[in-house]
């Protein structure tokens, strides 16, 4: 079985309900009241963690970094504008504890791991660009919090090295499936690689998603993700890398309740349950006869058939039918009467 980990008072793992992420990014685009507004909506809308970034740009990367078709202007610059201070942070989190909503936030470099430290992150959210950034991830995991680490534009041996750091130094992990293309096309999701990465890596599997909607997150707890993590923006309108991908509030709210729904609907117990038990009286079939049977007449097959309700009070269930037939009746029986077995001579 694969252990949960404990992320502040939360176990997140395949036995327990779907731990939502509502990842803010830098969709606030570096307004702190709006990123406030961000994590009162996601709390209202049933998510359990609020994530952002922080990114301190000297720190990682060059100015020189290409821009993928997701950015309208330099990466450097957007991380510029959008930025939050270390005291805003701090107050985010304060805000989230109190209202009871997670705090989270991803570090994309080494100063970023240690400034978070000082705000007092439960977890660490390790995006796809740092999965094979082992030397981060070895700095990350002898902070021995857990860690959710995605595994987008990633091979499998290169998913498998970073694994084997983080678990060789002894810190908790979980890993989400991710394609990182934005958005990422259905047929690119490869939904079924969650039970494969659960059994391979021995470990919870998530689901960080950015596709359009929420269809494959939903599906993705069909199949055991105990993460889910999705954009949250109040506007997929606005100009920004992020916003086209992400989900506005009322989505965000269907994810929660729709994956929590799911949850509880996976199992594999076949029995007939209490809530099904008034149906069967009326739902199944028992023996009834088709004509007036006079007592000693031997039945034959156009003298009875099967119909509702079901067998009750000695009424022959309709899976005997075959077995009625041939019976001598021991009493009068009434046309379009059950059969009961005390009627037929055995």
């Amino acid at each position: 079985m694969i252990e949960a980990v404990k992320i502040g008072n939360r176990l997140v793992g395949p036995q327990h309900t779907p731990f939502v992420i509502a990842e803010a990014c830098v969709n606030h685009n570096g307004d702190f009241k709006v990123a406030e507004q961000m994590v009162y909506s996601a709390h209202a809308m049933g998510a359990d963690c609020i994530k952002f970034q922080m990114h301190v740009p000297e720190n990682e990367m060059l100015r020189e970094v290409p821009n993928s078709d997701n950015f309208d202007e330099p990466l450097w610059d957007i991380l510029e504008k959008t930025e939050l201070t270390l005291d805003q942070h701090k107050q985010l989190k304060k805000l989230c504890e109190q209202i009871g909503i997670m705090y989270a936030c991803t570090p994309f470099s080494r100063d970023a791991s240690d400034i978070l430290e000082k705000v007092g992150v439960d977890f660490y959210k390790i995006g796809s660009g740092e999965m094979t950034n082992l030397p981060l991830m070895e700095h990350v995991a002898r902070k021995k919090k857990p860690m959710i680490v995605s595994t987008g534009m990633c091979e499998m041996n290169e998913i498998q090295e970073t694994v084997d750091l983080i678990k060789s130094i002894g810190t908790p992990l979980i890993l989400t499936h991710c394609v990182s293309a934005y958005p990422a096309p259905y047929e690119r999701v490869n939904l079924d690689l969650i039970p494969i990465y659960q059994n391979k890596f021995q470990c919870p599997i998530g689901l960080s998603d950015h596709t359009r909607g929420i269809y494959t997150v939903l599906g993705a707890v069909a199949l055991g993700a105990c993460v889910l993590e999705k954009h949250f923006t109040f506007d997929r309108m606005q100009k920004g890398p992020d916003h086209p991908v992400s989900i506005e509030p009322y989505e965000l709210g269907e994810l929660s309740k729709g994956a929590r729904a799911i949850f509880l609907a996976r199992g594999t117990e076949r029995k007939i349950f209490p809530e099904e038990q008034e149906i069967v009286a009326w739902a199944r079939e028992s023996v009834v006869t088709e004509c007036f049977i006079k007592a000693g007449t031997t039945i034959g097959e156009k003298m009875v058939w099967v119909k509702r309700p079901g067998p009750s009070n000695g009424a022959i269930p309709a899976k005997f039918l075959k077995q009625v037939i041939g019976k001598r009746a021991l009493r009068d029986i009434a046309p379009d009467s059950q059969v009961k077995w005390d009627d037929l001579a055995q």
